[in-house]
């Protein structure tokens, strides 16, 4: 995997520009922050954002992948102001559960997300080399 990064361009914090990566793709449906069993165990965005993304890792475990192999993540928040006021414990929560891998990424605000109660939906993109 190689990272793109345009010389003279700010470092992005979180996240990578471009990433450049040969090998078998995974794609992980978006995943949001409830248990196996369905069940959304807290209210708290951070909290949702950890679960979402340890339900990302069960996804990608099934095929031997891990965080590292990351590529892209797009998420989905109902609520950005939020979002920005949790910045450090969703942060603590990224790091905690992925690393200190950095994707690309994008977020985006929508009206709502299909399953009731939840805050964020993130899908994935990891690429796994040959």
């Amino acid at each position: 995997m190689q990272i793109l990064q345009p010389p003279g361009w700010p470092r992005p914090k979180g996240y990578s520009n471009g990433i450049v990566a040969q090998g078998k793709m995974v794609f992980v449906a978006g995943q949001v922050g409830w248990n196996e069993k369905e069940e959304f165990e807290s209210d708290a965005l951070e909290d949702q954002v950890r679960q979402t993304l340890e339900n990302i890792m069960a996804v990608l475990h099934e095929i031997g992948a891990g965080p590292e192999h990351i590529v892209r993540m797009t998420w989905y928040v109902t609520h950005k102001q939020e979002y920005l006021d949790k910045q450090k414990e969703i942060g603590a929560a990224y790091r905690d559960v992925v690393g200190r891998n950095f994707p690309v990424m994008a977020l985006v605000q929508v009206a709502g997300l299909v399953e009731a109660g939840a805050k964020v939906e993130i899908e994935a993109t990891a690429v796994i080399p040959e």
